[in-house]
């Protein structure tokens, strides 16, 4: 069997219209097993993409090879917060009012031992663009290489086509933007925003430049599948990135940050993440989450 018909597919199509992002706790000293059942047999990874944090396998007495929590890069220059959480659901669909009745259902379905602890709305704008205007995720890897990037091999230690996902919640502080000149705007990403080419005179903290994947060695694809969310006249993006393991994610953000060389990517003029997790995404098996490496 193939690694696509493994994974989840959610992971691997583009980014819905409208989705929404659960990140959910525990409550101490209950069992998970019970409603984790339930949950297996409704998720379909489409719909709603399943995600178990390194602390709630932990409360199930079981191991997945590479899965850890989030705790920042050392060295790094800027704030990066860590908040880890037991489990994401990842709703995604067409329609945000169906988002909200789904969402609502999950929330039943949980409630016997999880609390929902944060819910964020988002979506896709103009055709894929960040809310600043600039395109995103340009350079995804696409067919066989986002397998590759985004996927857990076979004969890996961790079961084959689930995936290690990274996620943080960006606030674009969009005064500090707005007040940008378009040429620094477009030096701080590092492409013309109208026609999304690649500056070459574009300085070495351009964001462009700083992330570079293949720039890294050994090379550090991601499968980004980022969505803009927004709340009264505040707004930013849920930056969420898969791959077979957390390793390419954490050399981005080590350049990024600043502590690979001492210099920070240009994002942070302007946006920071207020939020960090990671999540291991379990494969499927007969159209439904497969939560057969946790002892479901």
């Amino acid at each position: 069997m193939s690694l696509a018909r493994l994974a989840q597919p959610g992971i691997l199509e583009p980014v819905p219209p409208h989705a929404r992002y659960l990140t959910c706790q525990l409550r101490v000293g209950l069992d998970p097993r019970p409603v984790l059942r339930r949950l297996a047999s409704q998720a379909d990874g489409r719909h709603a993409v399943v995600g178990l944090g390194a602390s709630l396998v932990r409360e199930l007495n079981a191991e997945i090879p590479g899965l850890r929590s989030f705790a920042g890069i050392e060295g790094a220059r800027i704030k990066l917060p860590a908040t880890p959480a037991d489990l994401l659901i990842w709703l995604r669909g067409d329609d945000r009012g169906d988002l909200l009745i789904r969402s609502r259902h999950v929330e039943h379905l949980l409630a016997p031992s999880f609390d929902i602890h944060d819910i964020t709305d988002a979506f896709t704008h103009d055709n894929g663009r960040d809310l600043t205007g600039y395109e995103d995720g340009t350079e995804n890897p696409e067919g066989k290489k986002a397998l590759a990037a985004a996927l857990v091999p076979k004969k890996a230690n961790a079961p084959a086509g689930s995936s290690f996902v990274a996620v943080q919640r960006w606030r674009h502080h969009m005064s500090r933007f707005e007040a940008m000149s378009r040429e620094q705007q477009d030096h701080t990403i590092g492409r013309d925003r109208d026609s999304n080419e690649e500056l070459d005179d574009a300085p070495e903290s351009a964001h462009v430049k700083r992330t570079a994947q293949e720039s890294f060695d050994p090379e550090a694809f991601v499968l980004r599948r980022s969505m803009p969310w927004a709340e009264g006249n505040e707004g930013g993006l849920v930056f969420t990135a898969f791959g077979h393991s957390f390793n390419a994610f954490e050399a981005q953000l080590r350049r990024m940050s600043g502590a690979e060389d001492g210099l920070t990517d240009a994002l942070y003029s302007f946006t920071e993440p207020e939020t960090g997790a990671y999540f291991w995404c379990p494969p499927v098996a007969d159209g439904l989450i497969d939560l057969r490496a946790v002892g479901l």
